[in-house]
């Protein structure tokens, strides 16, 4: 969170304002109330003395993947997207009370739990692969828990296409994380590295750390961190209750060659529901869109910058005022 207070939050109608639940370097996040149908929604508000063409080219993104992707039961549901009566841009989503981050910090997990949990994001990333887009944030504070205790993949803030490449490419990372790829700025996203992200993110689930973060050493700075990833040299997590077969499945997707890793989201959520068959555990199901779904999605338009809002509408309806007589007779 950065370190500032929220701005005001928008008046927006059909919602009623409750309290802020966060900031960041671009936006604001605020619990509304809905009154039709009536429920919590979180409304994620841009800053309004910093919105320019690049960012709103981010947001209009973010509102066009998420809508195209939230059916998904693992990603965070959106309801709508508009522009502020003051001009600036909200989106509405899910109301999630709770993230992984605050989990992982204050106990230890179950680790059926997070092998599920793996599962279930693995279903998701792969069904954006297909679809043809990158999340790019994979880390435990972007998967929210909903009210029923299920997790969801949150904030497509810096997603992109699968295919895109070029001199407007934006690198854009939280480096515990991130790829040796991603963090020498080689490459801002691929399906490898992204496989690293939900490798490094299951790790962090179980050991409570990121994964080359030495705990208590006071050596865990942004550079310290990167060079620790660009070795890539694996730490068991230290749990007894972590099979092996868990630690070699974690070890093999932070692999520094990226073909050395699972080849894609449901390979690694496959190999998870291998070892809950280990573990004599249910199967978590694999839920990922069919081929169909992906082909028949519109592409999402990754430059449009424009400032999308309610059209002022310009139907003339007709007056009951009676009309007046015209003043014009005849001589």
């Amino acid at each position: 969170m950065a370190g500032r207070l929220p701005a005001a939050p928008p008046i927006l109608s059909g919602f009623t304002y409750v309290r802020p639940l966060g900031t960041g370097g671009f936006a604001d996040v605020f619990l509304f109330e809905q009154n039709m149908p009536r429920r919590p929604v979180a409304v994620k508000v841009l800053l309004q003395d910093i919105v320019d063409d690049g960012l709103l080219r981010m947001f209009n993104a973010e509102a066009d993947v998420m809508a195209r992707l939230s059916a998904h039961p693992s990603i965070l549901t959106i309801y709508q997207a508009s522009v502020s009566a003051d001009g600036r841009p909200y989106i509405v989503m899910e109301h999630c009370p709770n993230s992984m981050t605050n989990r992982y910090r204050r106990e230890l997990i179950p680790v059926a739990e997070i092998v599920a949990l793996g599962v279930k994001i693995g279903s998701a990333l792969e069904t954006a692969h297909r679809a043809g887009l990158l999340h790019r944030d994979i880390k435990p504070s972007n998967i929210l828990m909903t009210a029923f205790g299920a997790p969801v993949l949150s904030d497509f803030g810096i997603a992109a296409s699968i295919n895109a490449r070029g001199d407007g490419e934006v690198f854009a990372m939280s480096v515990p994380w991130s790829a040796p790829e991603v963090v020498d700025e080689s490459i801002s996203g691929s399906i490898p590295s992204e496989v690293w992200s939900l490798g490094a993110t299951i790790y962090t689930l179980l050991a409570g750390r990121s994964p080359f973060e030495i705990a208590g050493s006071g050596q865990n700075g942004r550079d310290q961190l990167k060079g620790r990833i660009r070795k890539a040299q694996y730490t068991p997590i230290g749990r007894s209750d972590v099979p092996a077969s868990l630690e070699a499945l974690l070890q093999r997707s932070m692999s520094k060659d990226p073909a050395r890793r699972q080849a894609s989201a449901a390979q690694f959520a496959y190999e998870l529901q291998v070892v809950q068959h280990e573990m004599g555990l249910p199967s978590t199901p694999l839920e990922i869109a069919v081929d169909e779904w992906a082909a028949a999605g519109a592409a999402i338009d990754f430059q449009d910058n424009s400032l999308r809002g309610p059209v002022r509408p310009t139907v003339e309806h007709a007056s009951r005022r009676p009309q007046r007589a015209s003043r014009s007779t005849a001589r």
